[in-house]
C-alpha cells in the first residue's frame, strides 16, 4: 500500500493565505499530478494558550488530542479533506505527539496530573526547553491507555491511514510495541512513521519507517566540503548492516524542523541542494518533500506565527520533483520495503563519484552522482554499464564499459530500464 509512494509534509498554517483545510484542499489535484502518494499533516489539534510561543503557538503543544485547531477549520472540514484525499488515491497520516502536551491540555484541566511527570512539589515538568509543554509519564498504565485511545479515535472517526510519531525515541519502546499492536488489530494496513533512528523500533512490526537523520546530516557535510563520496558509501553500508531487512528509511533535504531551525536546503546545501534531493529518491528510502520545496522556496518559515510560503517558483522546479516521484512510483527496484540492494559501480574517481546500480527481475537503475563542486570526467567499469537506457529528463542515452563521462559541479545522471 505504501511501498512506492513519496510522502509530502503539509504545513496547513503556512500553505495558503487562509491557512485552512478547505483552502489546502484546492491543491490536492496539483499534488496528485506531482506524484505524491502520502500526505502527512503536521498536528491539526488545538494549541495551548498557557506559555504559548509566538502569536499562534507551536503545533506540538497540544491542548486536546481529540479536537481540531479552529485556526484550520472544523472537524467536518478535516473529514471532508481526508475523504477528498482518499478519492484521489492519497494515503493520509497524522502527526501525533505522544511525549508531551500543552501546559493547559484538557487532561491537566481535568486534574489528571497522574498522567504527567512531576517535580517534588507536584508540578508538571517541561521536557528540555520546550517551556510551553508538559511531559507525559509512561510509567503510569493510564497514560499508555489514554494515548492509545487517542490514536484509535482518529483511525475510527476520520479513517486516516497512520501516524507520524513525533519524538518517538523519547517514549518507551515497550509502549510503542503495545500500542501499535493494538492499532494494527483494529486496522492492519496502517503506516507507522517514527521520528527516531534506532533499528529496534522496526522490530515486532512496530514502525514501518524511521528517520534517516544521519544520512541527511551527511548530505549537508558533503555539500559543505567536509566529506566526499566515501562517506555516503559508508553510511549506506552501515544502514544495510544495522537495520532489519525491509526497514523503511525516511530521507529528506528539508522538513519543518530543518527549515525553521537550521535553514532551507539552499542555505544548508547551496548549489548541491537538488543533487541531494535526487539522492533521497534513488537510495533505499521513502522520500519526503516538505511544503514549498517543489516551488524552490528558499527561506526559513516562522514556526510560531503566520508566514506564507512563496509559490512563485512552481513552474521552474515542479517538473524536477514530478520526474523523481514518477520514477519512485514506477520502478520496482525503488520499493521502500522490498527494493533492490545497492551495488556500487567502480569508477576512476571513487573519491568524487557515488555510482551504483539496483536490479531486480522487473527493472534496473544506474545512478551516478558528482559529489564535488568541480568539473570531473570519471570512467566507469561495470558489466551492466552498457547499452541503451532511458535517462531521467533526457530521453535516452548509450552507455559502454570504460566510458569517460563529463560531469558539471554536483551534476548527477540517472538511467533506468523496465523489463
Amino acid at each position: 500500500m505504501f511501498s512506492n509512494k513519496t510522502i509530502y509534509e503539509v504545513n496547513i498554517r503556512q500553505y495558503t493565505p487562509e491557512g485552512t483545510f478547505r483552502a489546502f484542499e484546492a491543491h490536492l489535484d496539483r499534488l496528485k499530478e506531482l506524484g505524491i502518494g502520502i500526505l502527512w499533516f503536521m498536528p491539526i489539534y488545538p494549541i495551548g494558550k498557557k506559555g504559548r510561543k509566538g502569536s499562534l503557538g507551536s503545533y506540538y503543544a497540544i491542548a486536546d488530542y481529540k479536537g481540531v485547531n479552529p485556526e484550520f477549520g472544523t472537524a467536518d472540514d478535516f473529514r471532508h479533506l481526508v475523504d477528498a484525499a482518499h478519492e484521489r488515491g492519497f494515503s493520509v497520516i497524522l502527526d501525533m505527539v505522544c511525549n508531551h502536551t500543552s501546559l493547559d491540555n484538557i487532561w491537566i484541566e481535568q486534574g489528571r496530573l497522574d498522567l504527567y511527570k512531576r517535580d517534588e512539589n507536584g508540578n508538571v515538568i517541561s521536557p528540555y526547553d520546550w517551556t510551553d509543554t508538559a511531559a507525559l509519564d509512561y510509567s503510569n498504565p493510564e497514560t499508555r491507555s489514554a494515548m492509545t485511545d487517542v490514536m484509535l479515535y482518529w483511525l475510527r472517526e476520520f479513517s486516516i491511514d497512520g501516524f507520524r510519531e513525533d519524538m518517538a525515541g523519547l517514549v518507551p519502546l515497550d509502549f510503542w510495541r503495545e500500542a501499535v499492536a493494538e492499532l494494527r488489530s483494529y486496522r492492519k494496513d496502517i503506516l507507522m512513521l517514527g521520528e527516531v533512528e534506532d533499528p529496534a523500533f522496526h522490530l515486532d512490526s512496530t514502525f514501518d519507517v524511521t528517520y534517516a537523520w544521519e544520512f541527511g546530516h551527511l548530505l549537508e557535510h558533503i555539500a559543505q566540503g567536509a566529506y566526499g563520496a566515501d562517506g555516503l558509501r559508508w553510511r549506506l553500508d552501515n544502514e544495510r548492516d544495522t537495520f532489519p531487512l525491509g526497514a523503511g528509511r525516511l530521507r529528506f533535504t528539508s522538513n519543518h524542523d530543518e527549515n525553521s531551525w537550521s535553514g532551507s536546503e539552499y542555505e544548508r546545501m547551496g548549489d548541491a541542494a537538488l543533487t541531494m534531493a535526487a539522492l533521497t529518491f534513488v537510495t533505499p528510502s521513502m522520500p519526503l518533500i516538505y511544503s514549498g520545496q517543489e516551488a524552490g522556496f528558499n527561506r526559513r518559515l516562522a514556526f510560531f506565527d503566520k508566514d506564507l510560503i512563496d509559490w512563485s517558483g512552481l513552474k521552474r522546479l515542479e517538473p524536477f520533483y514530478k520526474e523523481l516521484c514518477t520514477l519512485k512510483a514506477n520502478l520496482s527496484v525503488l520499493d521502500t520495503f522490498n527494493g533492490a540492494a545497492v551495488e556500487y559501480i567502480a569508477s576512476s574517481q571513487p573519491e568524487n563519484v557515488l555510482a551504483f546500480k539496483r536490479r531486480d527481475d522487473k527493472s534496473e537503475l544506474i545512478a551516478v552522482f558528482n559529489m564535488t563542486p568541480y568539473h570531473i570526467q570519471p570512467a566507469f567499469y561495470d558489466s551492466d554499464y552498457h547499452g541503451i537506457w532511458s535517462k531521467l529528463w533526457h530521453g535516452e542515452a548509450e552507455l559502454y564499459y570504460g566510458q569517460y563521462d563529463p560531469f558539471a559541479p554536483w551534476e548527477f545522471k540517472i538511467y533506468y530500464r523496465v523489463f
